[in-house]
């Protein structure tokens, strides 16, 4: 069963963001058997308190298994290393099949 890695991340310097960490890791997404279903940014909080501005990534994933590989993987870690000063990240794994 497919799998979706949702991630919310506010972003304190989108063009260091974009530049670094965003392209080098779709390589790493593609390279893992991923594939992006929305990259978007302010998104806007209609309830709950993560705020406004918020930008939203959306990947698919075969199963669990390929994410989690990619997730834990060496190469991941190292990139996502470069997004720890530049955004706040929170990121869910979750099994399912769009409707």
């Amino acid at each position: 069963m497919a799998a979706y890695m949702i991630v919310l991340a506010k972003v304190y310097d989108r063009e260091k963001f974009l530049a670094g960490y965003a392209a080098e890791a779709a390589r790493l997404v593609e390279q893992f058997g991923g594939r992006y279903l929305l990259r978007a940014p302010n998104a806007l909080a209609l309830e709950g308190t993560l705020g406004d501005g918020r930008s939203v990534v959306i990947s698919e994933w075969p199963d669990l298994a390929s994410a989690q590989r990619f997730w834990d993987s060496e190469a991941y870690r190292k990139v996502a290393e470069s997004r720890r000063d530049i955004c706040d990240a929170q990121v869910l794994l979750v099994e399912g099949q769009l409707t």
